[in-house]
């Protein structure tokens, strides 16, 4: 007989993000460069000492949940449900494997991401706080650990990609007219207006009259898509 004890793990600390819905969340980290986050640990964690050396570092490995995901690939009874998915650079009409693919619905929730190490600081309230840029975490994501990233180990640049050499994906234009994008903060409009180039919308989607919602800095960010050019309708 065989007895399987289950790893019990815990946050260590929640990503702040101006994107606050899985609604525009870029699909892979380091796509949108500008887009900036920050990582507020929890309190148990809330120690300059933990981070050490870690701005020796240009890049971090997150490890983190989908938590805004309520469906997996897990039954009631704890059983396989489906083990394919529909990625969407393969405009969702193509079924992979899920450990073939990046998809979020897996049959353990976790995320892999790398991102860019800004600077660290120690807040008199929350302690060591990391800012970074280019993750692919909404706001409120909890993140269970964090791993420097070494290039002699971590990159491959030779490697083989799958399915993603085989697509060929072109960020769409995106148009802000100047009464909208007087209203967006300075310093987030060009992070706003890269992570629209990456569309938002459903890989199937394709109305050009539908009219999307995404929520950005509590603002809703309407929008709409046609011929390959995104335009922004209001910052509300």
């Amino acid at each position: 007989m065989y007895f399987c004890k289950l790893m019990e793990i815990k946050p260590i600390a929640r990503f702040r993000s101006p994107l606050k819905s899985k609604f525009g969340i870029p699909r892979q980290s380091g796509l949108v460069s500008s887009l900036t986050g920050s990582i507020v640990f929890e309190p148990d964690y809330r120690h300059m000492e933990a981070l050490r050396g870690i701005e020796d570092f240009d890049y971090l490995w997150l490890i983190w949940e989908f938590s805004a995901n309520k469906r997996g690939v897990r039954s009631e009874a704890c059983g396989v449900r489906n083990l394919t998915v529909r990625p969407p650079r393969l405009g969702g009409n193509k079924r992979l494997g899920v450990f073939a693919t990046r998809s979020p619905f897996r049959p353990n929730p976790l995320g892999l991401s790398c991102v860019r190490l800004e600077r660290v600081e120690d807040d008199p309230k929350l302690g060591p706080v990391i800012y970074v840029r280019g993750a692919d975490l909404m706001d409120g994501t909890p993140i269970y650990d964090i791993k420097p990233y070494v290039a002699y180990a971590d990159a491959h640049p030779e490697a083989n990609c799958g399915f993603v050499d085989q697509t060929a994906w072109e960020p769409l234009e995106v148009v802000i007219p100047e009464h909208v994008a007087s209203r967006i903060p300075a310093d987030h409009l060009e992070a706003l207006r890269a992570t629209l180039a990456q569309d938002p919308r459903p890989a199937f989607h394709d109305d050009p009259e539908r009219v999307y919602g995404m929520p950005y800095l509590n603002h809703d960010v309407r929008f709409r898509v046609k011929d390959g050019v995104l335009e922004v309708l209001e910052y509300l």
